[in-house]
């Protein structure tokens, strides 16, 4: 694979030719590694895997990953296994999700489970996931802490979903609420990715400690994007705003208009709650978030903890790699897509 392939791969959130350059060796290196553990002789198996694998990702946690092991002094063999073992885990948790979700298509593609139903889907998100504890297992040193980091992100997915799924049937998500599920959902996994790079460097304790706060709030950031894109729309995908309110989700646009309005919060929790049988309010909800300063309330959330993100990186000396994590980090709270 040469490096120009890999560079015309990288989507926009990385901004500078710069840093994709940089990263294209350092992430081809990864994919060689998911693809060598996917490998298959199962024939719809072999091929599903390539599949997935083509329609590409993001790679943020990887390429987070990457730079942070450089930037810890030693960008090692287990630092290319984690980065990879962190790429399979998300995505074996997003074929889960579209069954849980019923989700007809992801990144503007259909996805497993319209294709092959929910069964197939649910038994290929398994094998990534086995495929990606392979990898945290044939790790040279510190597999041990590495398989805890990691257990701990799937205990943290799973509670996360739950405690969405009761919270959204009641509409009674408050701020911390809403951050326990957006850490458990989509921090945590930011969190692992960084602090098994830096575990795979031979980091301090100290310094293992700073970048698992850098890990999270970036990823606290990258799902209040997220969040944005629901009452917004992604026109770089077309994405249809309004799926998550539909269901009954509250997300960051929504409490901060609720702060906005106070004397309104009885009256909009409870259409919220009539949203199963009344879909229609979801327009007037939705309405409300985007007049009472909503997005507005939860850009300032975005900034806010990338600001901090980017304190945490102080441990760290100065060094190229540093610098690309703070500018890959401004860029999670610049993401069109």
């Amino acid at each position: 694979m040469s490096k120009t392939t890999v560079v015309s791969r990288l989507p926009s959130v990385y901004c500078s030719k710069s840093l994709k350059e940089f990263l294209a060796p350092q992430l081809a290196e990864v994919r060689v590694r998911m693809e060598e553990a996917l490998r298959s002789d199962v024939g719809l198996l072999g091929r599903t895997n390539a599949s997935v694998l083509a329609s590409g990702g993001k790679m943020i946690r990887p390429a987070m990953a990457l730079l942070i092991a450089g930037a810890c002094g030693n960008l090692s063999e287990d630092s290319y296994r984690f980065a990879a073992a962190t790429e399979l885990l998300h995505n074996a948790t997003l074929m889960h999700d579209d069954v849980v979700d019923s989700a007809g298509e992801r990144r503007g593609q259909p996805t497993v489970s319209s294709i092959l139903g929910a069964g197939p889907a649910v038994l290929l998100g398994d094998y990534w996931l086995v495929k990606a504890m392979g990898l945290i297992l044939s790790s040279e040193r510190s597999t041990l802490r590495a398989v805890g980091v990691f257990s701990k992100t799937l205990s943290d997915l799973a509670e996360g979903e739950l405690l969405q799924m009761e919270l959204s049937a009641s509409a009674l998500t408050r701020w911390e609420d809403y951050r326990r599920i957006v850490y458990c959902k989509t921090a945590s996994l930011f969190e692992a990715a960084a602090v098994s790079a830096a575990i795979s460097a031979g980091a301090a304790e100290e310094v293992i400690d700073a970048i698992g706060r850098f890990g999270s709030l970036c990823g606290l950031a990258f799902q209040i994007r997220d969040d944005i894109f629901d009452y917004v729309g992604t026109p770089s995908i077309g994405k249809p705003v309004g799926i998550d309110l539909k269901e009954g989700k509250i997300t960051a646009p929504l409490l901060a208009a609720l702060d906005e309005a106070p004397s309104e919060e009885a009256s909009v929790r409870e259409k919220v709650r009539r949203l199963g049988s009344e879909p229609g309010l979801a327009a007037e909800i939705r309405e409300f978030a985007l007049s009472h300063r909503g997005i507005e309330g939860a850009e300032a959330k975005i900034v806010e903890n990338l600001e901090n993100a980017v304190k945490a990186l102080s441990i760290l000396p100065d060094s190229r790699e540093k610098s690309y994590l703070s500018e890959l980090a401004r860029h999670i709270g610049e993401r069109t897509t």
